[in-house]
């Protein structure tokens, strides 16, 4: 047996964290598990496959990698109503900085997969991903998990792409996974600095200023300082990998200089952002 962490509902609004044994045979999705008191009775993961999810109006088809869990009431425990288990996983999405796009029981949504059954249906921008979650409650005593997780901001830059933009724009804004709230730079992203060094390496003139941007999320103090221990994060890994840290400087900007609205997840999630800026002969 092995222990998962879920997410529970005190009263109405308060999640907290418990746990509970589970069987090895199912296992909880990477990113909402299931409530105390229900079990997994079956579970798929797909690579790539598309669910409609139902925003209030019409639905949004979205393609990525799909999880669905199906979750049933252990034996002997206390039955949870469907609003229960809707209003869980709903404060469980905003606690994830998400949106609830829809929360209810719609009678005329023919183009989802649970017309007239209680629903929560939420958006998740995550390590610039976009996660989509719905969570459609039966009864008090068994409903299913839908998650796809949608790549937005998955970046594939080439060396001489990079060296294209900042020859004819001056800078290349790149999409760099931290650990969030951290400068830690995520593996998946390591391969954009190798892209990094073999630029510089093959262009000995080149300097690069890097610079860090955040969201509007938190104070503006603490999004510079992230900002500018993200940059800085950036350029040890470049140095680190052989580069002269005399080519290269960096600094943050914080939340300062948005290039979309961060009103939405899509544009919070393009504003986290760390830019490569051509230094000019007379700064060299």
């Amino acid at each position: 047996m092995k222990y998962f962490s879920i997410i529970v509902m005190i009263g109405s609004l308060i999640i907290v964290q418990s746990t509970f044994a589970q069987d090895d045979e199912y296992k909880d999705t990477p990113y909402f598990s299931g409530m105390q008191n229900f079990t997994i009775v079956d579970a798929e993961d797909m690579e790539f496959d598309s669910y409609n999810f139902f925003n209030g109006k019409n639905c949004n088809t979205i393609e990525g990698k799909k999880f669905r869990r199906s979750y049933y009431i252990k034996e002997g425990a206390t039955r949870s109503s469907v609003i229960q288990i809707s209003r869980n996983y709903a404060n469980a999405i905003k606690s994830m900085g998400g949106t609830v796009l829809y929360e209810g029981a719609p009678q005329t949504a023919e183009c989802a997969d649970n017309n007239g059954i209680q629903m929560v249906v939420g958006k998740v921008i995550k390590d610039g991903n976009e996660l989509w979650v719905e969570v459609a409650s039966f009864n008090g005593e068994d409903y299913r998990l839908t998650i796809v997780l949608k790549e937005i901001m998955k970046q594939d830059v080439k060396a001489s792409a990079m060296l294209d933009s900042l020859n004819k724009k001056g800078y290349i804004a790149l999409y760099i996974n931290f650990d969030t709230g951290k400068s830690t730079i995520k593996s998946e992203s390591k391969p954009i600095i190798t892209q990094i060094v073999e630029m510089l390496k093959s262009n000995p003139d080149l300097k690069l200023s890097v610079e860090g941007h955040t969201d509007n999320i938190g104070s503006p103090k603490s999004n510079k300082t992230l900002s500018e221990d993200r940059a800085k994060s950036v350029l040890d890994a470049i140095v680190t990998d052989g580069i002269d840290a005399k080519r290269l400087s960096s600094l943050g900007y914080g939340q300062e200089k948005p290039i979309a609205d961060n009103k939405t997840d899509e544009g919070r999630a393009k504003n986290r952002r760390v830019e490569l800026v051509k230094k000019s002969e007379s700064k060299m």
